[in-house]
């Protein structure tokens, strides 16, 4: 017995010892993480999590339902594109034509108006927030430099950092896109409740503007910019300039660092539905016109889908670009397989929500599964023709 008794005082001795060790090097956020992932029953973060953070709701107003296609649900589903459908999870896959709502699937109770995380489809969303706030005179141009907004902005090639640079994931920020590491800043961003602190004392290490370099902390001090350019918060900028004016069918949550910072984790996390996910989609589908009417800069839409660097063909601003079948494609994409992918020569939108994806190849721009959806989605659009 007192063996056993000294085994148990011992355990929690090694565990006041981590606790207090966690909170001393600043890495107590990883409580939260195990509260909102181990302890929910996952292994990483999940498309259903927004309501384990704070958030700031996206209000919309008068909602105008997406028109439906005359064939509209009158195509079945390949058996292949199922099994990838199951294999992955997906919880809602929808296809536009010319505009029009042709095909629309939910499964595992999922429906039109179910909120899930949108990860990094939060970057896309972001960049055309710039291209408001640009139009609107907030910020000058994608030239105008940060320090411009954060004089504070360390390191050796701070003050030649542009908006443009962050946009185009071209900034030189010493920021490390590990996913999986609880230590990571990564991981810190996620879970941490002071976001604007985290990012502010990272540094410009490289030149800016020289090459493409994906990092979510470019996207989340665009959003800072952003916000101190219009003096009022990501959401409700969002809100005035694209949920109310394209009728969204329901308000939105955009997760934020905590109730207190009330700052909007800008490189991912706005929880919304699959047809209001879709409207960004066909606004850029667009380039810029909402029913007909200019809501966004054609010219900045353009630019955005178009490739920065030449030897990144894969990028422009904001958005994810592929050529297939000689045709260009622009992509939102999620870190767990959320799409929206836009073929403007066909005008046709594709849009997959889901709990997985394939592990990335090496030697194509997304994972195996977006193939597997885009192929699906043609090959139903060629048998509906």
């Amino acid at each position: 017995m007192k063996s056993i008794s000294k085994l148990i005082l011992w355990v929690i001795g090694i565990l006041f010892l981590l606790v207090v060790g966690l909170y001393v090097t600043g890495h107590a956020y990883i409580f939260k993480g195990i509260r909102v992932v181990y302890m929910t029953g996952h292994d990483t973060a999940f498309i259903d999590d927004y309501p384990y953070f704070d958030n700031r709701s996206i209000e919309n107003g008068t909602p105008e339902p997406l028109p439906k296609h005359q064939d509209y649900n009158t195509t079945k589903i390949p058996q292949e594109l199922q099994e990838t459908h199951e294999k992955y999870g997906t919880i809602a896959f929808l296809i536009f034509k010319d505009g029009m709502l042709w095909h629309e699937d939910y499964a595992e109770g999922y429906g039109p108006e179910s909120h899930t995380n949108s990860f990094s489809m939060a970057k896309s969303i972001t960049t055309l927030l710039l291209g408001k706030a640009i139009e609107e005179g907030f910020i000058e141009s994608l030239d105008q430099k940060v320090v411009d907004f954060f004089p504070e902005l360390k390191g050796e090639f701070a003050s030649q950092l542009t908006v443009g640079d962050l946009s185009s994931m071209a900034s030189g920020l010493n920021w490390d896109e590990n996913y999986y590491s609880p230590f990571s800043i990564t991981a810190q961003a996620y879970y941490k409740k002071d976001i604007r602190d985290l990012i502010l004392n990272l540094s410009i290490d490289e030149k800016p503007g020289q090459e493409f370099n994906y990092l979510s902390g470019n996207t989340q001090l665009l959003g800072m910019v952003i916000e101190k350019a219009t003096g009022q918060p990501l959401s409700s900028y969002l809100s005035e300039k694209f949920w109310k004016p394209m009728g969204m069918e329901n308000h939105a949550y955009w997760q934020l660092d905590s109730e207190e910072s009330g700052m909007e984790k800008a490189y991912c996390c706005i929880a919304s539905n699959a047809r209001d996910f879709a409207k960004i989609g066909l606004l850029v589908l667009n380039r810029g016109q909402w029913n007909r009417k200019p809501l966004l800069s054609e010219t900045f839409v353009e630019k955005a889908i178009s490739p920065r660097f030449e030897d990144s063909p894969e990028y422009g601003y904001g958005f994810w670009l592929e050529e297939m079948n000689e045709r260009p494609f622009f992509v939102m994409q999620g870190i767990l397989g959320q799409y929206v992918v836009g073929d403007p020569e066909e005008n046709i939108l594709i849009v997959r929500l889901g709990h997985e994806r394939e592990s990335k190849s090496s030697d194509t721009v997304f994972p195996a599964d977006f193939y597997e959806y885009l192929n699906g989605a043609y090959k139903m659009i060629r048998e509906g023709a």
